[in-house]
């Protein structure tokens, strides 16, 4: 067998470039644990897209062997939208970072919440902006020190990306810890399997430009969410939303079933519009009739 060969027997959705990330970068766990829980799911790289926007993070799709959208800044959520209505058989994953998501493209990310839309969507959360030298991010904490906020820290409350998303109606809400793969893979299958908006934060430590939300940090303060929460339960989800500091919850914080975008709008419905003609010809249009309904 050959080195691609024996690549392929081992997880099919390895690509070939190997990643740029830093050595120890946090966003190595969260790539392994998701070609993991691809393959262990039964899916083929052609049934799979990554959408991204621009960062460290946004870098993903280019270390698989599945289709991929490198986008604009912030813009990977939208992207991801279009690509699931229009071809709804494949599977679609928008991958990005805290800068990405909760700065630039938040309202894409409200909006996507309350689409619902059968799709999941992954963020690398490092607390910091990595690929711009260590600015801070949305969710900085406050009081840090980086390179636009060297004297006092940083002077903005964080955002609470569990608490945002919970108030945008998404219908599935997790958090994991790239330092905890196995536990982050059992996640992401099952938003990979949850029908509807799927989100999960990822704490995945910038080991270059945050030396304050390290490995060691992490782990000192995560623990993981037991039987005894109940995920239908936004009022629960919302309590422990609101741990953060001696102690950082991780695991799904809240699940529901509701209908989507696709399922409300009957212009959408039992479609694919992928493999529908395009073009005024194909659908038996006369430009000609059109113009006239102008004159």
């Amino acid at each position: 067998m050959s080195e691609k060969e024996v690549k392929e027997e081992i997880n099919p959705f390895i690509g070939d470039v190997k990643p740029n990330w830093c050595l120890g970068c946090g966003n190595y766990g969260l790539l392994t644990a998701t070609t993991n829980a691809l393959a262990k799911l039964g899916f083929k790289p052609n049934e799979v897209v990554f959408t991204s926007g621009i960062g460290c993070s946004s870098n993903f799709p280019h270390w698989t062997s599945v289709y991929g959208i490198h986008s604009l800044h912030g813009r990977s959520l939208p992207v991801a939208m279009g690509v699931r209505l229009t071809n709804p058989t494949l599977t679609v994953i928008a991958v990005s970072g805290d800068g990405d998501t909760y700065g630039i493209g938040m309202g894409h990310f409200i909006h996507a919440a309350r689409r619902n839309l059968d799709m999941t969507c992954l963020v690398m959360n490092n607390q910091i902006n990595g690929l711009t030298t260590g600015q801070y991010s949305p969710t900085s904490q406050l009081g840090h020190i980086t390179i636009t906020s060297p004297l006092n820290g940083v002077d903005e409350y964080p955002i609470n990306p569990i608490s945002l998303a919970l108030g945008a109606g998404t219908s599935f809400v997790a958090r994991g810890f790239s330092g905890n793969r196995k536990h982050l893979q059992s996640i992401i299958e099952k938003a990979i399997q949850h029908k509807g908006f799927a989100f999960v934060d990822v704490l995945s430590p910038c080991v270059t430009f945050n030396r304050l939300n390290t490995y060691s940090w992490f782990r000192e303060r995560v623990y993981e969410l037991g039987d005894d929460h109940d995920t239908t339960n936004i009022c629960d989800g919302l309590i422990k939303a609101q741990e953060w500091g001696e102690k950082i919850p991780i695991g799904v914080f809240y699940q529901i079933m509701k209908p989507s975008l696709k399922d409300l709008d009957p212009t959408l419905q039992d479609r694919i519009p992928v493999n529908e003609p395009l073009g005024f010809k194909a659908q038996g249009i006369n430009i000609q009739d059109i113009l006239d309904e102008f004159r």
